[in-house]
């Protein structure tokens, strides 16, 4: 099958933060094995937190069955059976949860949020908050799977209504509603020219 990344696109290795449980919704679990697979088959190696379980095992399953390459970071107290994902091409353990999120930083070359519970939320909003003080220009999607992601996203919108972020700084990430938009965004994405330190408008 025909790459579904055009040749110039630098993403080599895609980190996907998600949940270790599957959610309510089974459509989270199908287009989380639908991007495994589709970052497969156009060869960028999938990044991602280890497990075994939930939308974690469904986007590391999807890839592996479309004979991609899956790197999964796992602090050592989750090194246990059942949770931790024994078919991988390589499963790194790292002393701790911080440890685990730079690991993952280190390997990836653009970041993409699946649905998922407060882990997947403190892991993004780190990214997004490096990106927005200029530490990392790396890409960053959210896949708004059936509108899981609009209550974060009308909080963003409020916080930059609200005077305590740059209306710029909404550019620091794209966001896609079904997983084949995904690559397409970060690969089409261009980060913001705009400083934390400047005067924050006010908003109109």
């Amino acid at each position: 099958m025909d790459s579904l990344v055009d040749e110039s696109s630098q993403l080599k290795s895609v980190c996907v933060f998600c949940g270790s449980n599957p959610g309510i919704n089974g459509r989270y679990a199908e287009a989380a094995d639908e991007l495994g697979g589709l970052l497969a088959r156009s060869g960028i190696q999938l990044v991602y937190g280890g497990g075994a379980t939930g939308i974690m095992g469904a986007v590391a399953n999807g890839a592996l069955r479309q004979g991609g390459r899956v790197i999964g970071v796992l602090p050592s107290a989750m090194q246990i059976p059942g949770v931790a994902h024994e078919g991988l091409n390589e499963l790194q353990i790292v002393p701790n949860m911080h440890a685990r999120k730079a690991r993952m930083a280190e390997l990836a070359d653009a970041f993409i949020a699946l649905p998922g519970g407060m882990g997947t939320l403190e892991e993004l909003f780190e990214v997004l908050t490096w990106s927005q003080l200029g530490y990392q220009p790396k890409p960053i999607g959210i896949l708004n799977l059936d509108g899981y992601y609009d209550p974060l996203l009308d909080m963003v919108d409020h916080m930059i209504e609200q005077g305590f972020v740059r209306s710029a700084h909404r550019a620091i990430f794209a966001v896609a509603i079904r997983p084949q938009e995904m690559l397409p965004a970060l690969n089409g994405f261009r980060h913001p020219v705009a400083s934390k330190w400047t005067e924050i408008e006010g908003p109109g």
